[in-house]
């Protein structure tokens, strides 16, 4: 009997810098459930503006960003577009289909190969 992979590590291409100037590129992200999905519907700000969902979403299912000690909203809104572009991609496809591997052909030998986008691996259940 297989487990399901319930996190999956990540790098972020750019990484969030801090108040400090520190970068925190690796990270944690765990599947989504319902609830996840559902809650942020509640929350004011996404209720003002629909916009604002994504943030809170992904504040909800990033569990680790490099050493900060809590990951919310506001880190999500003040990470680079490149880096949240990167976690949207990342949410869909873990959410989807379950891994963040994808399959992409090598531009110098023209193979197919398999290669983990998340930058990471499997962390466990």
């Amino acid at each position: 009997m297989t487990s399901l992979q319930t996190t999956f590590e990540f790098v972020l291409p750019r990484g969030y810098v801090d108040r400090d100037g520190i970068v925190h590129r690796e990270g944690t992200m765990r599947l989504a459930t319902a609830r996840d999905e559902l809650m942020p519907l509640l929350d004011p700000k996404v209720k003002e503006h629909e916009a604002f969902m994504t943030l809170v979403l992904l504040a909800r299912v990033v569990t680790r960003l490099g050493t900060l000690p809590v990951v919310d909203d506001q880190v999500i809104g003040g990470m680079w577009a490149t880096d949240l572009a990167f976690l949207q991609d990342l949410y869909r496809r873990i959410n989807t289909e379950g891994t963040t591997m994808a399959e992409v052909i090598c531009p110098h030998c023209g193979e197919t190969v398999m290669v983990d986008v998340g930058g990471g691996g499997a962390l466990g259940e």
